[in-house]
């Protein structure tokens, strides 16, 4: 079973829908013991850092995805739920990262170019990497951010996207624990391998 975490603040229906399609078997919940007893946790993600940190700690469910992380079980982030990987943000000093990664979320400060980052930008990724199996290197995907993960551990990030004069991580990992900066439930062809590639873990 995959959990697909609802706190309020993802586009669930699309990413579960997804899954559905792609032959995954989805429970949408907000659950901590189902979260606990699923094989894999889909983590999406639409909004302030410090407000899904806020809600997840409010509706119990922050124990129970720490807890899935330390067992190394399949994990997806997407967008806000890459970033609440990390141990704090920019845009709510104070608010607290689940903190599987060393390092912070920071703001776009590039010149010249709209914020938030919106739109479909390339991804150059490690190609050896399962999450990117028959996924054609530089595919485009969608992209709606204004601050993006800035790991300490280079070896944790698997793919770059660069926007105005700055590169940063659009995809980070490790294990058995995968996080995109993107939609790949809104990124067609390549988004939805992605997916697949993750059901597969």
């Amino acid at each position: 079973m995959i959990a697909v975490v609802d706190y309020g603040m993802g586009n669930l229906r699309s990413v579960s829908k997804a899954l559905e399609a792609l032959g995954g078997s989805v429970c949408v919940t907000a659950d901590p013991f189902k979260i606990k007893q699923c094989s894999k946790l889909v983590l999406p993600g639409v909004g302030a850092f410090g407000d899904a940190s806020a809600e997840l700690q409010k509706r119990w469910l922050w124990e129970s995805i720490r807890t899935h992380l330390r067992m190394d079980k399949p994990f997806l982030g997407i967008c806000l739920g890459l970033q609440l990987l990390m141990e704090a943000s920019e845009e709510n000093p104070g608010a607290q990262g689940l903190g599987l990664f060393k390092g912070r979320v920071v703001r776009f400060r590039s010149r010249g170019v709209k914020i938030p980052h919106m739109g479909w930008n390339q991804v150059a990724f490690d190609a050896k990497h399962p999450l990117f199996k028959d996924v054609p290197q530089d595919s485009s995907f969608y992209f709606v951010h204004s601050y993006y993960a800035a790991p300490q551990e280079t070896s944790a990030v698997l793919g770059k996207t660069s926007y105005g004069q700055e590169t940063f991580a659009a995809v980070i990992g490790k294990g058995n624990v995968f996080s995109t900066q993107f939609h790949p439930e809104k990124s067609q062809e390549a988004g939805l391998q992605i997916l697949k590639n993750f059901l597969e873990a």
